[in-house]
């Protein structure tokens, strides 16, 4: 009944870089972090697999947006089999691992509801893949006299690799801020849905009312009596 789908590896594009560094351009390793939302059926489950190296870091976050209850079961397994987190209808989660080499599997379980859809974001942030020394050797290659650029080649490092990370950070906030505004606008939709149902369901029930009552202010008035010729 349930999906499986592995999780690729995000392309982001490298741009604006000086003209002698450009042949260095593969040295830099594309973010790993990605984010992904999708609609899972009710009755159904849906796992993702996420490949990863020795001693790395593995944080997934999920947030349910829509659907009743907001509520999901979540579960993640180490490549060996092991249960590393198991939690049964909730909204949202954090979780961080250390991993080891193999596939991570987490999967996100809607088989307790017979009738809800839910729509459901995760994101997914990746450490310690491992690329820092592989980038500092590329630079190397391309760049000989760092008193050309007035600059310490490690100075240069520590200046992309704060960059990069500030950018990243700001990334995973903004999409953080999108993942709750979508639910908060999901939530305000559903009670704008429900105060307009019971205000008609108000409205007919004060009109049926309001009739029963001028018919019976009407019979107390009537003359019932028979007149007689």
């Amino acid at each position: 009944m349930g999906g499986r789908t592995w999780l690729p590896f995000p392309v982001l594009f490298l741009a604006a870089l000086p003209p002698a560094l450009l042949p260095g351009a593969a040295g830099f390793k594309p973010s790993l972090d990605s984010d992904f939302t999708f609609t899972l059926p009710a009755g159904q489950k849906e796992c993702f697999y996420q490949p990863m190296p020795l001693k790395a870091s593995l944080e997934i976050e999920y947030q349910v947006l829509d659907g009743a209850g907001l509520d999901i079961d979540f579960h993640l397994t180490s490549p060996e089999g092991r249960t590393l987190v198991f939690e049964q209808r909730k909204s949202d989660g954090v979780h961080t691992v250390e991993t080891e080499v193999g596939d991570y599997m987490f999967c996100f379980d809607n088989t307790f509801s017979t009738i809800s859809e839910k729509v459901i974001f995760f994101e997914l942030i990746l450490d310690n893949m491992g690329e820092e020394a592989q980038e500092q050797e590329d630079w190397k290659k391309y760049i000989s006299d760092t008193d050309v650029l007035e600059m310490k080649l490690e100075d240069i490092l520590e200046s992309i690799n704060s960059i990069k990370s500030r950018l990243s950070k700001s990334g995973q906030i903004q999409t953080l801020l999108r993942a709750f505004e979508a639910r908060d606008r999901n939530i305000q939709e559903s009670n704008f849905d429900r105060v307009n149902f019971w205000s008609v369901v108000n409205l007919m029930v004060m009109v049926v009312v309001s009739g029963i009552q001028v018919y019976m202010l009407k019979s107390l008035f009537e003359d019932k009596r028979k007149s007689r010729t």
